[in-house]
């Protein structure tokens, strides 16, 4: 059973909630901002989009370190109930109890009730030097998905690859003096044209007869997500390969090198391409406090590829 204790704490007091529902009706806004401990006012989708949502964090006995807290809502025009999280779902999912919780739990993977990885768990015993059981025989499909030629601008896809091949071409001197001459660019405009000119490129998410979300012939079971402007991209790369819930395929530094790449599995089978991509755009965000551009949700987006000598790939696939 799952409780809404469980659900606040790994949701941020359950601001991680307000941000997956605003998000699905404002794709690629910046739909909370915390000051402290109050988000201020946002637009609401449950009174004409009129900005008169006000969330906050509510602490129950203020001054003191371990008391309860929780977010709170109260919209200025009286247009719905004050509540809390759950309430809010609730007006978009239309469920009450045990099966909204449910919901929350499914959509914004939460992985609540559910047994962690083998790999993760041995992770987390070698991290903490406690014994481990024998490895289990793992069985890693490697599934083809479209390579493309530069420019961009080419659509038609010039081979199938996997992730091995993405893995050596980019550790690979190929891509190495492009990559450099990029990154010495200090016109932005220049350098969004030079590689969108000179790099080639990959959708992960599939085979394709051109580039196009209706020309999808088989999805891969593999999503990108691109981080852009990293403070940090150093702390962000080995953080995200200690992730507790995705198995990382393939991580590589951006070809502007503020960035990564990270390559992870995908059930397509438990949902559409878009909703895992919303879903994990919301994990992210109140994981690593870090906004994913909504806007690269579609299945056939490009990624471009560079140098990368020190990229990593699963160790498992360069056994096959």
């Amino acid at each position: 059973m799952i409780s809404k204790e469980q659900i606040l704490a790994k949701t941020h007091y359950g601001l991680g909630i307000y941000a997956h529902i605003l998000r699905i009706y404002y794709p690629g806004e910046v739909v909370l901002k915390i000051v402290g401990r109050d988000c201020g006012v946002t637009r609401n989708p449950f009174n004409g989009d009129k900005p008169t949502l006000h969330v906050w964090i509510h602490k129950e006995v203020p001054g003191k370190a371990m008391s309860a807290e929780w977010a709170l809502h109260k919209d200025l025009d009286g247009a719905i109930p004050d509540g809390d999280a759950f309430s809010f779902a609730a007006l978009h999912y239309h469920q009450e109890g045990d099966e909204l919780l449910e919901t929350i739990n499914q959509e914004m993977f939460l992985h609540i009730g559910e047994e962690r990885s083998f790999y993760s768990v041995r992770k987390y015993a070698q991290m903490k030097d406690l014994p481990t059981e024998e490895p289990k025989e793992e069985t890693i499909a490697i599934k083809p998905f479209s390579f493309f030629r530069a420019p961009i601008r080419n659509l038609k896809p010039c081979r199938s690859a996997n992730v091995v091949d993405i893995y050596k071409y980019i550790t690979s001197d190929y891509a190495k003096e492009r990559t450099e001459k990029l990154r010495a660019m200090t016109d932005k405009k220049e350098a969004k044209r030079f590689k969108a000119e000179a790099f080639d490129y990959a959708c992960f998410s599939g085979t394709f007869a051109t580039r196009n979300d209706k020309d999808l012939v088989e999805h891969s079971g593999l999503i990108c997500i691109d981080f852009d402007h990293v403070p940090d991209v150093e702390a962000l790369f080995q953080r995200l390969l200690q992730d507790e819930y995705f198995e990382t395929q393939l991580l590589f530094r951006s070809p502007s090198g503020d960035g990564l790449k990270w390559v992870i599995p995908i059930d397509i089978t438990e949902g559409t391409h878009k909703s895992f991509y919303e879903s994990i755009a919301a994990y992210i965000a109140y994981t690593y406090r870090i906004d994913v551009d909504i806007n690269c949700s579609n299945v056939s987006r490009a990624c471009f590829l560079c140098y990368d000598d020190r990229a990593y790939i699963y160790p498992k696939l360069l056994e096959k």
